[in-house]
């Protein structure tokens, strides 16, 4: 239904059923989607270029560590928020199919259509401003999982263990797709929890305004990180959902 204080179509949350998926398959589904963030009458926007899954049976997961309060969304029903500090930074994550399993939402690019149009940005830009206060560049803005939260204004204490909402705070299809994902180990794990998993997908057009380009100089593809057809990532992912995650 129309939003009456805009006079624009509502943004469309994706469904319900969207998260009812492998946390893989669900890191790379949610590449292209748009996360929109209600701010005060304004529509901040930006697209998922960047995400890593996370599986309770794997110990680079918050989950493995046990059950607490804290991470209680990620044993709740899939789409379910969870947030935690990253560096003294939010950090936004959603949960899957199977108890304890998640996305991280690892990075992204701003969006700027009728919806969130040019002042949304800057909104965006005020919200998080470069180290000496200064404008950061759009491609900088959520090139990362904290700078994602700040510039979205998405925080711990209102969101975790919360459902999206439609009116402040969602995922949206908008039809765009990627056409090349790179896969590659997920970043900041600690040595002996996993961390050869090639667990982190990235959308290969964005891929040098993500956290760290997979492909950067002095990476190998086939050893450091692997280049994929959409449809191609979509199928590994499946077919890893099938067997046992953890090797």
């Amino acid at each position: 239904m129309p939003d009456t204080r805009t006079s624009l179509p509502s943004p469309i949350p994706l469904p319900e059923q969207f998260f009812q998926q492998d946390a893989r398959q669900l890191a790379v589904a949610l590449l292209g989607k748009v996360i929109r963030r209600r701010l005060n009458g304004q529509w901040l926007a930006a697209r998922i270029i960047e995400t890593e899954a996370y599986l309770l049976e794997e110990r680079g997961s918050h989950a493995s560590l046990g059950y607490t309060e804290a991470r209680r969304a990620l044993f709740m029903a899939p789409g379910t928020i969870y947030m935690y500090y990253a560096r003294g930074g939010d950090s936004m994550n959603c949960s899957s199919l199977g108890a304890g399993c998640g996305v991280l939402l690892k990075s992204g690019h701003p969006v700027v259509d009728a919806l969130s149009p040019a002042a949304s940005l800057a909104r965006m830009q005020a919200l998080n401003p470069n180290a000496s206060g200064g404008i950061r560049a759009p491609e900088r803005l959520c090139a990362g999982q904290t700078l994602l939260c700040r510039s979205l204004q998405i925080r711990v204490p209102d969101w975790n263990a919360q459902r999206f909402a439609a009116d402040q705070l969602l995922l949206e299809d908008d039809g765009y797709q990627p056409d090349q994902v790179l896969r590659a180990p997920r970043l900041g794990i600690p040595s002996g929890r996993d961390e050869h998993l090639f667990y982190r997908w990235v959308d290969a057009a964005y891929s040098r305004h993500c956290t760290r380009n997979p492909a950067r100089r002095g990476q190998v593809e086939g050893l450091h990180y692997h280049s994929l057809e959409l449809e191609a990532a979509q199928r590994q992912a499946y077919q890893e959902s099938q067997t046992c995650s953890a090797t």
